[in-house]
């Protein structure tokens, strides 16, 4: 790579940065625009906003994401593993989401108990569970369920709903990969897996490494995104 790639790659994270920064602020004056329309009781005008926000927000977060693949492709990301309460990491990232979430009516209900404690990156599995969110409200019906538990060497977080789950076409035996490829036919770059992939695999505990799933079922019989961390 010439001093000149690498200039521009600098240059486009810079520029990814600045973006992120913009749209946070657009987000913030749509989302007191809508609220100012359902206390005028203007629902047709808060609803319209209601998608526009969401789109925002899915815009948002793959910029963060992308912001974040940089950073672990350069091998600059600060990575900070430390001791966190699982139920306040979920809370973080349901508050994120709780506005657009209302939009639609969806209801989310979060099963982890209190004294749960893991020694995660706090920054890498808000983003997880935020893309997790963020892919839910796609596809659910009106429910997602947000779940945390141990199961032996690992903190299992689930992120259900009832929807009609994913495709068979998406569902594979194991782990889904972080090279998971671009579908043209479809318009999915699988940006949200492979965040979400390379930041649970850069989670270790010895020869124990994070992972993502995906399947079907759960409680709502929906679609489920696991994700299993050391």
């Amino acid at each position: 790579m010439t001093q000149e790639d690498i200039n521009f790659t600098d240059f486009i994270a810079s520029s990814i940065h600045d973006m992120k920064n913009s749209l946070n602020m657009q987000v913030s004056s749509l989302e007191k625009i809508a609220i100012q329309c359902r206390q005028r009781g203007d629902t047709p005008t808060y609803e319209s906003l209601g998608l526009i926000i969401y789109e925002a927000n899915r815009m948002n977060a793959n910029l963060i994401q992308l912001l974040s693949l940089y950073k672990f492709g350069e091998s600059i990301y600060p990575m900070d593993i430390a001791e966190q309460s699982v139920v306040d990491v979920i809370e973080e990232a349901v508050l994120q989401n709780r506005t657009m979430m209302e939009f639609k009516g969806i209801a989310i209900s979060v099963d982890c108990d209190e004294s749960c404690y893991w020694y995660v990156d706090r920054y890498l599995v808000t983003g997880i569970l935020i893309n997790a969110l963020n892919n839910a409200y796609n596809y659910t019906g009106d429910k997602i369920r947000v779940v945390a538990k141990i199961e032996g060497a690992y903190l299992e977080l689930r992120v259900e709903d009832n929807g009609q789950g994913y495709p068979q076409s998406m569902l594979q035996n194991g782990p889904v990969s972080a090279h998971k490829g671009i579908n043209f036919s479809s318009g999915s770059t699988g940006l949200g897996f492979h965040f979400a992939a390379r930041a649970a695999s850069m989670h270790k505990n010895g020869s124990h490494q994070g992972s993502l799933t995906i399947e079907n079922g759960g409680a709502y019989g929906g679609g489920c995104f696991v994700v299993r961390l050391p």
